[in-house]
């Protein structure tokens, strides 16, 4: 498996500068594409979801929207905070929008042995590939959260400096999460290339074999990108606008880029290392033989990633912000154990897959221990859990007793409100006295 990833690999470094030049425009002008496509969509989709009728001025059916909106954020004031650090509140938004793109580089669009020709020039689909490529993508990552952190320190101000310092306990605790769900595909596939885990996917995609790395892959990807619902670091009723508050013009325009653009690469990550990168899905593969060669591997991966674009937006319409403790127990007491526990079931088993043993006694080493601390941990828990305390009895729950009201606990009940006794038999008596005073 090695010897085949660095045969992969072979494939790159051979391209002339000007080609190399050619993919790196194409590479950033694919992302800027996407994002202007994808903010369109966004509020398109909220809109139909929420029963509205979306942007509709600007264009055909509004579809020049987002180049309106940069338009508007170009032409706004430029402001500097009196108080900020102007070096770092200047560079803040460079540091969140320069790693988003350096990140894509190693994306790849086609097989790498099934080269295509520009210019008369045989190269691969893909920028370049690393034997530790996934590691770069994580490294360009953390480096694209301290753009936020700094952002919300060099700015003065109060609010920005919680969004900063949420966006770096985000980044701990889901790129965690992340590392070990990369942990299991490098584990399964032997490599830490991106095109030689594509390779790897044939014929099952890793979203199949490795069912529960890409769940906690998908729930990390959207915590670590800032959106609904983890967008705690830009909280607007709980702190303004977050890290981005004391920013206007491009440079608030450049963290919105930068937002997008990682939208777009996390998605671009989670195609290639489990939906099969540029593998053409199951019933078109099956039926034609020309589906993973030329061009058309990289309509599989761009239609792979708007669909897991419209996931995103799909969870922002639906779900509500998560409170802070809830995003951290998530992360910590969730994601990163049922992680560990799957990457050491994914080791043992491919290591008794790799002397030899058959299906049957890897289920039978694997499972029963498995099974067997799992029932262990749940007659533990229900050992632990405490009896529900009854509500007291004697005494009434007061809702004012501390000086400012408060809803009733689980199991106590309001009082109930003194209402003025109703006068409608007082007056059905005075109105059949005034009848029987008429009749007479």
């Amino acid at each position: 498996m090695m010897l085949a990833a660095y045969e992969t690999l072979g494939f790159f470094g051979r391209d002339p500068w000007w080609l190399v030049l050619l993919k790196a425009v194409f590479v950033f002008a694919f992302l800027v594409l996407t994002v202007l496509i994808a903010i369109v969509w966004e509020r398109k989709v909220v809109a139909w979801m929420q029963l509205r009728i979306g942007p509709n001025r600007h264009g055909p059916w509004g579809l020049l929207q987002s180049l309106a909106d940069g338009v508007k954020l170009a032409l706004k004031e430029d402001l500097v905070v009196k108080n900020a650090d102007k070096a770092v509140y200047i560079l803040a938004p460079i540091v969140s929008a320069i790693p988003a793109f350096m990140a894509f580089a190693v994306i790849p669009f086609g097989p790498a042995n099934d080269e295509v020709s520009i210019f008369g020039t045989r190269t691969p689909l893909q920028l370049t590939d690393l034997p530790i490529a996934l590691l770069y993508i994580l490294a360009t990552a953390s480096v694209g959260i301290y753009g936020i952190v700094l952002a919300g320190w060099s700015s003065g101000s109060t609010y920005p400096l919680l969004g900063g310092i949420r966006s770096s306990a985000q980044m701990i605790s889901y790129e965690i999460a992340m590392g070990l769900a990369f942990a299991a595909v490098f584990i399964y596939s032997g490599s830490m290339s991106t095109s030689e885990i594509v390779a790897a996917q044939q014929p099952t995609w890793f979203a199949v074999l490795l069912p529960v790395s890409f769940i906690v892959y998908i729930i990390a990807m959207v915590g670590e990108t800032n959106r609904a619902p983890f967008d705690l670091p830009e909280a607007e009723g709980e702190l303004v606008g977050g890290f981005n508050t004391e920013y206007s013009s491009l440079k608030f325009a450049m963290f919105m880029l930068a937002e997008y653009v990682n939208m777009v690469t996390v998605s671009a990550v989670a195609s290639t290392l489990f939906l099969g990168g540029w593998r053409a899905p199951w019933p078109i593969s099956t039926f034609w033989a020309g589906a993973n060669h030329g061009w058309w591997p990289m309509l599989w991966i761009i239609i792979k990633i708007q669909l897991l674009l419209f996931f995103f937006i799909w969870l922002r319409g639906t779900l509500p912000r998560l409170r802070y403790d809830q995003f951290m127990k998530l992360g910590w007491k969730i994601l990163i154990p049922v992680s560990l526990v799957w990457l050491v079931m994914v080791a043992s088993v491919r290591a008794l897959r790799n002397e030899g043993y058959d299906f049957a006694n890897v289920v039978l080493y694997v499972g029963a221990p498995l099974g067997a601390v799992l029932l262990i941990a749940l007659v533990v828990d229900l050992m632990r859990r405490k009896p529900e305390e009854k509500p007291e009895e004697d005494g009434a729950f007061d809702p004012m007793a501390g000086g400012y009201p408060v809803p009733p606990l689980p199991g106590q009940e309001l009082p109930p409100v003194p209402r003025r006794r109703s006068r409608a038999p007082q007056l059905q008596d005075a109105l059949n006295g005034a009848d029987h005073s008429e009749g007479s």
